[in-house]
């Protein structure tokens, strides 16, 4: 069962046009899924984890809530980071969250975010390419990329041979409730990667 709090700033996150206008539950449900990808590698939670593009709290504060660990919430826009730590000093939110604005281009390259993190969460933070380019720096070797997918399989989305060469090795797609796509960081990220702010999606890697 949700928390009080968690539902109130979900809610809050809703009127104020971060998150769709549909009900919370099965937005719940979705986030929860991370949890469940996560969950098919380890037995234990992960120590610290990073949600790109964080936007309105999803899934980020499902998944702070759930764990209850270290936690960083990554977002480009003042106005929902700003929304993010408003709701996190509300009476019984998650400790020890982090929130950063920021692109993840330039984020990724700092000491206390670079090779860091267990595990990055993306939903709709962009295509394939981006989002590998942008999430792999953070991770520490070992650590997991889980991204949320299409409802609809779609074949060739993801380049084995091209993940490879940023230190990413695809294990596959899962469905848990919803579609996801799970990675492990392998290898050493090339010091090019992330390439400047914008190029990612300009000239994606695949």
């Amino acid at each position: 069962m949700s928390s009080d709090w968690l539902l109130r700033a979900l809610e809050e996150s809703r009127a104020r046009g971060f998150l769709g206008p549909g009900p919370l539950d099965p937005q719940i449900d979705h986030s929860l899924g991370f949890v469940e990808c996560w969950n098919d590698i380890s037995n234990a939670p992960p120590g610290i984890f990073l949600d790109l593009g964080s936007g309105g709290g999803l899934p980020g504060l499902v998944l702070a809530e759930h764990w209850s660990g270290r936690a960083t919430l990554l977002d480009s826009m003042n106005k929902r980071t700003n929304f993010l730590r408003e709701v996190l000093a509300w009476e019984g939110a998650p400790s020890q969250m982090e929130v950063i604005t920021g692109r993840a281009e330039v984020v990724a390259r700092e000491s206390l975010a670079d090779g860091v993190f267990d595990l990055v969460t993306a939903r709709s933070f962009g295509p394939p390419a981006v989002t590998a380019e942008c999430a792999v720096r953070f991770l520490r070797i070992g650590g997991l990329l889980v991204v949320s997918e299409p409802p609809e399989e779609q074949r060739d989305r993801w380049n084995e041979k091209i993940l490879r060469s940023i230190g990413l090795q695809d294990l596959g797609g899962v469905r848990h409730g919803s579609s996801f796509h799970v990675l492990v960081k392998v290898s050493a990220t090339p010091k090019e990667f992330p390439r400047e702010v914008g190029v990612p999606g300009k000239r994606p890697l695949f």
